[in-house]
């Protein structure tokens, strides 16, 4: 099989992702970024009374034909407390912002407009409209509107107009499964002493990361040793809960110990493509055990991330029915950089900002997929693609944002 290009993988990928149809009721304070999954129309009319805008007075505008008329206070209208009583000719009263507009005003004078005298009195300073100040009842939205739309991505000010029409939960997609597994017998987790040939299991956490970010759920399998019994356990065990991605990490390549792909295909898997053609991540691995799709990470770490960046995470905001995430920004190289083959390159480095703004790449000189501190540094991946000649420091090139980069 050869190698095929990271766009023709994205492309198949998520072609095959059917996002998740499930749905859930949730609070608002906990519906912060997830998806409607149908309309929201309001309960109540909003504002449900003609009310002042600002702090003044309530007026008939008849009543202030000329600069310096004078008005006498009969009662106040305050947020929570609507002035109940009449006034008549010459009569005002005081209102403050949010308060209901008493059934005979036309009109709000603004208190930096108003002298006030004795007795109760106040002299107008400034001609204002007739009209000036009120907000009509329904300005906001009417009881029936439909203000939210099915897809809609709840963020503060959505959060804001599903309260302010009375609904304390809305129902939105479920968030997609996705599942993790690590293969190796190499492997212990973290806060294990390592044996004299093992290393400490980092993969999950960071792959974990960028699907939660996304929009995940996460279901941690754990480790499994190199046997082909044990992992098609895992497997199984996996397909009984209800996921919609299973991620396993290591074991995926052609090596005597690498299983992932012989016991995925003997479980049912339907191998779509496993080698891409960049680096780090050549030997990804994208299949499908029934209605579940299948990802299989490569072990070495930065591999993993950087796959999951270009892969996992654009599938699960598909599934998520999020938009897509653009992390590609025009830079600037800081530095000659060299060549490259005929595989993409992902290549991390340091990223600031030059003196107009721009984007100033500058590699890091070690590359090695092993290497996990100098991705935890990096503030992004310049962008080789297959065949690009030499750069000169100043050229414009590409970069995966990782992060944003500080002045």
């Amino acid at each position: 099989m050869s190698l095929l290009p990271v766009a023709d993988a994205l492309e198949r990928l998520l072609c095959a992702a059917r996002p998740v149809r499930r749905t859930e009721k949730v609070p608002l304070h906990q519906a912060e970024g997830r998806v409607l999954a149908e309309d929201v129309a309001a309960r109540l009319t909003q504002p449900p009374f003609d009310n002042s805008a600002m702090d003044g007075y309530a007026l008939r505008h008849a009543d202030i034909p000329a600069l310096g008329s004078v008005l006498k206070v009969v009662g106040t209208s305050a947020a929570g407390h609507a002035f109940e009583g009449g006034a008549g000719p010459g009569e005002a009263v005081r209102i403050f912002t949010g308060a209901p507009l008493p059934a005979f005003a036309d009109t709000v004078l603004l208190q930096e407009d108003a002298e006030v005298l004795e007795d109760g009195r106040i002299r107008t300073t400034f001609l204002t409209p007739k009209g000036r100040h009120i907000r009509p009842r329904g300005q906001d939205f009417h009881e029936g509107e439909v203000v939210l739309k099915a897809g809609d991505v709840l963020d503060p000010g959505r959060l804001t107009v599903a309260a302010a029409m009375n609904h304390p939960e809305l129902t939105v997609y479920t968030r997609p499964r996705v599942a993790l597994l690590a293969t190796g017998d190499e492997l212990v987790p973290p806060g294990t002493p390592p044996g004299a040939s093992q290393i400490i299991a980092s993969n999950t956490y960071g792959v974990a990361a960028i699907a939660r970010s996304a929009g995940a759920d996460i279901v941690d399998l754990g480790i499994v040793r190199d046997d082909k019994q044990a992992i098609l356990d895992a497997v199984r065990n996996a397909l009984s809960l209800d996921i919609d991605v299973l991620v396993t990490l290591g074991g995926a390549s052609v090596g005597d110990f690498d299983l992932v792909q012989p016991v995925l295909g003997e479980a049912g898997m339907e191998l779509d493509f496993w080698r891409i053609a960049m680096r780090p991540g050549k030997p990804l691995m994208v299949g499908r055990l029934g209605e579940i799709q299948v990802v299989g990470l490569p072990g070495n770490p930065v591999s993993s991330l950087v796959c999951s960046l270009l892969f996992l995470e654009p599938l699960v905001r598909r599934l998520s029915h999020l938009p897509p995430k653009d992390r590609l920004r025009d830079a600037v190289a800081a530095v000659p950089v060299k060549e490259n083959d005929h595989r993409q390159d992902y290549v991390r480095a340091r990223v600031t900002r030059g003196p107009a703004g721009e984007l100033l790449v500058t590699p890091f000189g070690k590359q090695d997929s092993s290497m996990m501190k100098t991705f935890a540094e990096a503030e992004g991946l310049l962008v080789r693609p297959p065949q690009a000649p030499a750069m000169a420091a100043g050229s414009p090139c590409k970069v995966l944002l990782l992060r944003e980069p500080t002045p």
